[in-house]
């Protein structure tokens, strides 16, 4: 990454020229951080074209029903808008830990549980104001994301155990457990097909934002990352998670609580993942179930890493992949192609996400200080 002041050791010519090289810096690396997703998208895209080749499939027509199924009526956009929503919420969940360098992919245990205390929360509430009861559903639910997430930053910040690995089989322990006490302790004794808690009630239930129909979730998700760039931006906590996620050496030479930052912003990425099960009980599903483990959570880290963990970038990207989504159901039907199709197209964008972070640094075009220092030799 390209330093925001201009290099040491600069001739006098460069030196003449630094505000102009920092001013060229400054664009470069936004350049960079969107030229290089993009690239990544699009050899992504390639590939899977490539995939439905093999398969006899039009990759124009797979794009033609991506872009109805997703955007193409008023119908699309609510359903995509209403698939954004949980991911805002799980992109938080890796993007907030990974300003530390730690990657968190364990969100999905964090999505059900959050929602199993928010529904275990409202019954004994009953007949309580319906804001209190919602409150409550809300704070359980951040509590229990926060407890589930945050021992993975304390396993990591106390024995060194790899925070990916922990997250991850955490994730597969949460819905295990979730899953028994839906079905067991905790299962409402009427539903018979379909093992679910008590329900919350209808009093309790959230309703929709004006204007365009889906849940309140999609707006908090919103605030919920413009607050999580204010913090990691524009304040003291962000700046010093900052130079521990950057030298963790140079962090605790300075003085820095390394290992509470770790727990604690760990623990704030799983409140925030925990928020998007607590909506799809309180505005969607009414109770916990099965369908809480919806694949959110994972869809979640390929919209954090789309957004180069940058919170502001997660709202448009989740929309994107939210689209994606909506349309998968319209895609199996015209081209008759397995419910897998779209997860197939989101792990090929993964991986060449991952392939493109080895490329950031390595092109001279998004390096100013380079032309500067070429110049001044030539001349």
């Amino acid at each position: 990454m390209v330093a925001d002041a201009a290099p040491s050791g600069m001739t006098a010519a460069e030196t003449r020229h630094a505000p102009a090289i920092r001013a060229l810096a400054w664009l470069a690396r936004r350049a960079e951080a969107v030229a290089i997703p993009l690239g990544a998208v699009l050899v992504g895209l390639a590939l899977f074209s490539l995939f439905l080749v093999t398969l006899g499939k039009s990759p124009a027509a797979l794009v033609d029903l991506v872009w109805r199924g997703g955007f193409g009526s008023a119908f699309a956009w609510q359903n995509s808008l209403q698939r954004a929503a949980p991911l805002l919420f799980a992109g938080l969940c890796v993007a907030l830990p990974a300003r530390l360098g730690l990657v968190v992919i364990g969100g999905e245990g964090a999505i059900v549980l959050g929602g199993l205390a928010a529904a275990v929360a409202a019954p004994p509430l009953s007949g309580a104001p319906a804001p209190l009861v919602i409150a409550a559903m809300a704070l359980a639910a951040m509590l229990a994301g926060a407890a589930w997430i945050g021992a993975v930053g304390a396993l990591k910040a106390y024995r060194g155990v790899d925070a990916t690995i922990a997250s991850l089989l955490m994730s597969y322990i949460a819905i295990a457990l979730a899953n028994h006490l839906i079905e067991g302790p905790l299962r409402d004794p009427t539903s018979l097909n379909k093992p679910s808690t008590l329900p919350v009630g209808e009093a309790n239930m959230l309703g929709a934002m004006p204007g365009i129909g889906v849940h309140w979730g999609l707006g908090a998700g919103v605030v919920a990352c413009l607050a999580a760039w204010l913090l990691m931006d524009r304040t003291t906590l962000g700046f010093s998670v900052r130079i521990a996620g950057g030298n963790v050496r140079a962090a605790q030479i300075q003085g820095l609580p390394v290992r509470r930052l770790i727990v604690g912003f760990t623990a704030l990425g799983g409140a925030a993942a925990a928020l998007a099960g607590f909506f799809e009980v309180a505005a969607v599903q009414g109770n916990a179930n099965a369908t809480l483990a919806a694949g959110y959570g994972f869809t979640g880290i390929l919209v954090a890493f789309l957004a180069r963990h940058n919170p502001l970038a997660i709202p448009p990207v989740a929309l994107a992949l939210g689209g994606l989504e909506a349309s998968g159901g319209l895609i199996q039907r015209r081209m008759q192609l397995p419910d897998a199709t779209i997860l197939v197209l989101e792990g090929l964008l993964f991986l060449c996400l991952l392939v493109g972070e080895t490329a950031y640094g390595r092109f001279k075009i998004f390096s100013p200080h380079l032309w500067a220092s070429r110049k001044a030799s030539a001349t």
